[in-house]
């Protein structure tokens, strides 16, 4: 008698055998069913309103998703989630469905800004909050890169009245890239650089909205309590370490004359009035007094995209005034403005009484876009260029630095804390401080 091979498995379908024997698997006809045609409907359902010329919005402050290529190696199966998440053709309406269930039955809102993403999403460097009349572009540039830590905070902050925060003021705060008091060195360090070569250095930092405009502010939002502790050292480091301007009371003068704040409700910007402040403030601080000429007229009014809202899948409007900026008291010489400035952005007119005339670079971040109006009016010859182009080129910089008598330095309040500026890193510096020993000032 033969014996067949241990452990063979019967010769016959796992769901033909009997039920009570140890291998009988039952099928699941029904169900399978009705996966396989769920997953037909999700697959297919895009296509087809794809094919019959449905398209998808932007409803976040980002591109959609382009499909992966080969090319990104593994990036194909990798990002493939995320162009098939950005271009759900209802996604805009499955969003607002969700977020008014959550307030109507909930009373808060639905959490799709909830931190702990791996990739920061929001606004983002390049391109302007405050795009030139009847263009509206999308939104912002400067933005602080999360480093990991931002589980449990919220992209935007929602106050009262429809007032809207952005979460990476809290964030960068309560969890910098970089210490406070080395990047209060830092800046120390740079200043001393600049001006060790014969050259004159302005630092001014620019509060932010959660800083100047606080009374919208809900009683509690995450980061709130590691937070404030941190505003008012800030901004004293900032001033006594650093060398800082501190533009606050001029702000807050502003927005008494106008009865309203110089930001937007819904954006994390500040109005063209705050950017006339800081010019003004920079040019005083320079040549002071020469603004006692300068006279100030509206041009007109617009509106373009607040940045804010597309964080929560929302739309939301800036209403803006922009402004001629009369250095002499007669002739206008405010420009356009940049929409971009990751690349050097160069004005120069014939001086004017009113004006600062020395060679001047002014780096700054998102808030350097309303300025670069009025800019050119308060300096007869000025260069303006993104501070973060000093990471991918910081020859570039050094040799734009290396060419000016003044060097402005504008950071935005939550780039101080979270000690992000691209200028202030050691290798920068130490590059900087050489070519400029090599070309001083006299």
């Amino acid at each position: 008698m033969s014996v067949g091979p241990i452990n063979e498995l019967p010769p016959v379908h796992e769901a033909w055998l009997p039920r009570e024997h140890s291998l009988h698997r039952p099928r699941h006809g029904k169900r399978q069913l009705t996966a396989l045609v769920s997953a037909l409907v999700f697959f297919a359902t895009p296509t087809l309103m794809w094919v019959f010329g449905m398209r998808a919005s932007e409803i976040e402050n980002h591109k959609l998703a382009s499909f992966p290529t080969f090319g990104e190696g593994w990036g194909v199966f990798t990002n493939l989630d995320e162009w098939a998440t950005d271009n759900l053709v209802f996604r805009e309406g499955a969003v607002q469905a969700t977020d008014w269930v959550s307030r109507t039955f909930f009373g808060e809102a639905a959490p799709f800004d909830q931190g702990g993403a791996t990739e920061p999403t929001g606004p983002l460097p390049g391109s302007p909050s405050e795009p030139a009349p009847g263009d509206s572009g999308p939104s912002v540039p400067g933005a602080d890169q999360p480093d990991g830590s931002d589980a449990g905070f919220r992209r935007v902050v929602e106050g009262s009245d429809g007032w809207l925060y952005f979460g990476t003021d809290a964030l960068a705060k309560c969890h910098p890239q970089v210490p406070l008091d080395t990047t209060m060195a830092q800046l120390a360090k740079l200043r001393n650089v600049v001006e060790s070569s014969g050259r004159e250095f302005v630092l001014v930092a620019v509060p932010d909205k959660t800083t100047m405009v606080p009374e919208h502010l809900p009683a509690t939002y995450p980061g709130k309590d590691c937070a404030d502790p941190v505003t008012p050292d800030l901004w004293r480091k900032a001033v006594r370490v650093a060398g800082a301007i501190d533009i606050r009371p001029r702000l807050s003068v502003a927005a008494d004359k106008l009865g309203k704040p110089v930001y937007y409700p819904q954006d994390t910007h500040w109005t063209h009035e705050g950017a006339i402040e800081m010019v003004g403030a920079v040019a005083d601080e320079v040549k002071p007094g020469v603004t006692d000429r300068w006279r100030i007229q509206a041009k007109e009014r617009y509106s373009a995209d607040a940045d804010l809202p597309p964080l929560i899948g929302k739309k939301g409007k800036n209403n803006a005034t922009s402004y001629r900026l009369r250095p002499n008291g007669r002739t206008d010489r405010t420009e356009p403005g940049a929409n971009d400035l990751q690349s050097p952005l160069h004005h120069e007119s014939t001086p004017l009484s009113g004006q600062v005339i020395a060679k001047t670079l002014v780096l700054g971040d998102s808030f350097l876009v309303a300025a670069s109006r009025y800019l050119p009016a308060a300096f007869a010859d000025v260069t303006m260029q993104y501070y973060l182009t000093a990471g991918r080129a910081p020859d570039q910089v050094v040799d734009s630095m290396a060419d000016a008598k003044i060097v402005v330095l504008q950071v935005v309040e939550r780039n101080i804390a979270a000690g992000t500026p691209e200028v202030l890193t050691p290798a920068f510096l130490e590059k900087l401080s050489v070519e400029l020993a090599k070309r001083p000032v006299r």
